[in-house]
């Protein structure tokens, strides 16, 4: 398939952006239209408490190529970034975030690959500028992690930045669970996937949403229960290591009755460490179980993902999605 003359969409979920959006699109723009290419730009307001929902309309005004959806109420950059999948109409598909740390000069060298055969190309982080070194350390730490216990290979230091085919992100649609981690998802669906390097860069402009570490923990929960069971699997480990330990500690105990001096058994301090110490293990593991089984009844009640106030340049696209998604066909909503 010639792929020189197809549309390339763009999707950038956007949480209280409004300083960041026109830079966005004036990047944008001169990249691809420097490139001959043809073009959208979906942007999708994740329940934004600034203007960033009025800049979407104004930008959707001066260039049709701009569409915007904007949420009911922040539902999450994961779900924001599904809701752009979902209604992007290109051949190609490149998720980015909006604050310009993921540059759009990057786009002509993902087109490239693409173009060579690639059905995912993603961004890999050779260096990342403005962070702290505490982020920096534990996304190295993150990605490892999961690497090793996970049975999907998710590459190394990449975020969502990443161009996919239309096939892909086909096969995405057709994933409906609510607690999503795209980073591990696009390399479930497999197909021909390869990396480029590239520098991040500082925000252009407003705060970083993602930093403190009550963000980061649910993310990293939701990506280690969505692909991985060895959390399960060392409870049960733990439990086992325990009952080896207490299984020696029987032995001693007899061992110490019959042929030595009872002192060291009396009192009640090793009682009670040795009974804590248990609880602690047994809290620990309820806990991992209820994280499985707190994302199992998220999913049993079946709710939508999300739910679309208002819409600019798309037809006819649904209110939210319910179940199963839409076609493939769907183009997306008019105005509300």
């Amino acid at each position: 398939m010639d792929k020189r003359n197809e549309l390339i969409s763009i999707v950038a979920p956007v949480y209280n952006e409004e300083s960041v959006l026109d830079a966005l699109y004036e990047r944008v723009r001169a990249v691809l239209d420097g490139q001959g290419e043809q073009w959208e730009l979906v942007l999708v307001n994740d329940g934004s408490r600034d203007s960033s929902a009025e800049v979407i309309a104004r930008l959707h005004e001066r260039d049709p190529r701009v569409k915007g959806l904007s949420f009911s109420r922040n539902f999450g950059f994961q779900i924001a970034a599904t809701a752009g999948l979902d209604h992007a109409r290109g051949d190609a598909i490149i998720l980015t975030d909006a604050d310009l740390q993921d540059p759009p000069e990057v786009y002509p060298a993902m087109l490239e690959q693409w173009r060579a055969g690639y059905d995912v190309v993603y961004g890999v982080r050779a260096s990342r500028e403005g962070e702290t070194w505490f982020k920096v350390t534990t996304a190295k730490l993150f990605y490892r992690l999961i690497h090793r216990i996970t049975s999907i290979n998710i590459p190394l230091d990449t975020g969502d930045f990443r161009l996919m085919d239309r096939r892909v992100v086909n096969s995405l649609r057709g994933m409906n669970e609510r607690n999503r981690f795209l980073r591990g998802m696009v390399p479930w669906v497999g197909f021909r996937q390869i990396g480029v390097e590239y520098h991040r860069a500082a925000r252009y402009a407003g705060e970083a949403k993602f930093t403190s570490v009550k963000k980061m923990l649910p993310f990293a929960l939701d990506a280690i229960t969505s692909f991985s069971y060895f959390p399960l699997q060392l409870a049960m480990i733990m439990g086992f290591v325990m009952a080896a330990i207490s299984a020696v500690g029987i032995l001693a105990v007899i061992l110490v009755r019959l042929l030595g001096p009872h002192e060291p058994l009396l009192g009640q301090a090793t009682t009670l460490v040795a009974v804590l110490f248990l609880g602690s293990v047994q809290l620990i593991c309820l806990g991992i179980i209820g994280e499985y089984l707190g994302r199992i009844y998220d999913e049993v009640k079946g709710r939508p993902l999300y739910l679309i106030q208002q819409s600019w340049g798309l037809e006819d696209a649904p209110l939210g999605r319910f179940g199963p998604p839409m076609s493939s066909d769907s183009s997306s909503v008019s105005e509300r």
